[in-house]
């Protein structure tokens, strides 16, 4: 705060209280024709922001001050220092994403069903302000001990596929810096859709193994995941099942639509995003990833 407090005479500053708040904000912004809105915070504030957002010819600008900030990672935001992500904003570079759509509510970067948006429900406002992303792994320890609720994943062709975990990407990152969707581009208008069959050990196993890899391989993910890309997909459940969208938990139900929005989400970032070094020690063991983030 102290940075954008010392050059508030550059913005008009509103603190909101609320997702709600925060959303019909950036609504009335867009509505009335502002050029740029900027946040400051997390992936769900910035999801916030794009559903007022949507459509609109308004240009986000981000300053990344949340515990993960998936998506400013996502489109190389530098997200250490707030001098460098207003660099970004002054250098004028505007990028076009795709906009998804999840039961109508717009996502950017990703969402999830089961047990990636139980540790979410699990993990309290105040952990994460004391722990950081370590929050996340000590709730995600305490949801492995839980039966997890099964799903069923209806694709376009009309496939019918069971899991207990289910990841959408819009974008290519998990979790921070971690390349999870090999194949996903936030501009082909695509998802990239990871079902987990399994839960316990071999969920662990998995997972795991796609985020020390890079990724999940999309043409050999195992016999107990799946991988596939779809422009909309429709999952149900015998019980109401917890979702996130962005990172942040949207809540449980029984039935979850994901599909694209037709819209696009214009952005700041930089010409050439700073290197994601996880991203480039990868590239030097295996051609697969030089490809990766290269557009």
């Amino acid at each position: 705060m102290e940075f954008i407090e010392a050059h508030s005479h550059r913005f008009e500053i509103h603190r909101t209280q609320s997702r709600e708040e925060a959303i019909e904000l950036t609504r009335k912004f867009a509505k009335v024709g502002e050029d740029v809105v900027i946040t400051a915070g997390g992936d769900g504030t910035v999801n916030a922001a794009i559903e007022g957002l949507a459509g609109s010819s308004t240009t986000l600008g981000v300053f990344p001050t949340g515990t993960m900030n998936v998506f400013a990672r996502e489109m190389g935001i530098p997200f250490d220092r707030l001098e460098k992500s207003m660099a970004v904003i002054d250098d004028g570079c505007r990028k076009e994403v795709d906009l998804f759509e999840m039961n109508g509510v717009p996502f950017v970067q990703m969402a999830g069903v089961g047990f990636d948006a139980q540790v979410i429900e699990a993990t309290s406002w105040e952990s994460k302000r004391r722990l950081g992303p370590l929050a996340y792994l000590l709730a995600g320890v305490r949801v492995l001990g839980t039966v997890p609720p099964a799903m069923t994943v209806l694709t376009e062709e009309g496939r019918e596929l069971h899991g207990v975990c289910l990841l959408i990407g819009n974008g290519s990152l998990y979790g921070g810096h971690f390349p999870l969707f090999r194949t996903a581009r936030n501009t082909d208008e695509l998802l990239d859709v990871i079902i987990f069959k399994e839960s316990g050990f071999q969920f662990i196993r998995d997972s795991l193994r796609g985020l020390v890899k890079g990724g999940i391989d999309p043409l050999s993910p195992g016999k107990s995941v799946e991988y596939f890309q779809a422009a909309r997909i429709r999952v149900t459940s015998a019980e109401a099942i917890p979702v996130e969208i962005d990172g942040e938990l949207w809540g449980r139900t029984q039935k979850i639509n994901f599909r694209s929005s037709g819209k696009k989400l214009s952005v700041f970032a930089p010409e050439k995003p700073e290197v994601n070094r996880w991203l480039d020690f990868l590239r030097t063991v295996n051609p697969f990833y030089r490809s990766i983030g290269s557009d």
